[in-house]
């Protein structure tokens, strides 16, 4: 089947993308932006696809995977609203002048040290920031989970020894 095809397989999904979507979220605004990230992911990954496979199965395995991450994400953003909620608005104005400047130094320098990984490491870790599971980054990249997990370790090792000089700050944990 050629891509094309498959693309247009993929979104003939959607009705039963959105009802399985439903599902996940109670939500329709929210479903309907699941199914969308979804679709699109499959179709970005389509080459991941094995013919002769169920299709709708992995397009749910996308969605559940999407739906995971954003839950966690969410949840993440959720502590530090209600984190931010107790500070006052005091301690907000004071600081926030100081942490604009060390900010951009602070991404310079990460910047910096991500550009010094060698690719073999940057990759996998730029994938698993972004939320990409081992498994789905070591189909992309065409090496076993254990080496994914190993790069990614030493990719972390790296970036702390280049940034160990905010080690005793609270922007690096």
């Amino acid at each position: 089947m050629s891509t094309i095809n498959l693309n247009q397989e993929i979104c003939s999904q959607r009705s039963c993308l959105e009802s399985f979507a439903l599902k996940f979220t109670n939500d329709v605004d929210d479903a309907n932006d699941l199914v969308q990230d979804t679709i699109i992911k499959a179709i970005r990954y389509v080459d991941l696809y094995q013919q002769g496979t169920n299709l709708r199965a992995w397009l749910y395995t996308i969605m559940k995977n999407t739906f995971i991450n954003s839950y966690r994400s969410g949840a993440r953003r959720k502590i530090v609203i209600s984190t931010v909620e107790d500070v006052s608005i005091f301690q907000t104005q004071k600081n926030a002048a100081k942490n604009l400047g060390e900010n951009t130094f602070i991404m310079e320098d990460i910047n910096k040290a991500l550009a010094n990984l060698p690719s073999v490491y940057a990759v996998p870790f730029l994938r698993y920031f972004e939320g990409y599971k081992y498994h789905e980054i070591a189909d992309e990249l065409d090496i076993p989970i254990g080496t994914v997990k190993t790069r990614i370790h030493m990719a972390r090792q790296a970036l702390k020894n280049q940034l160990k000089m905010y080690s005793s700050s609270s922007f690096i944990n």
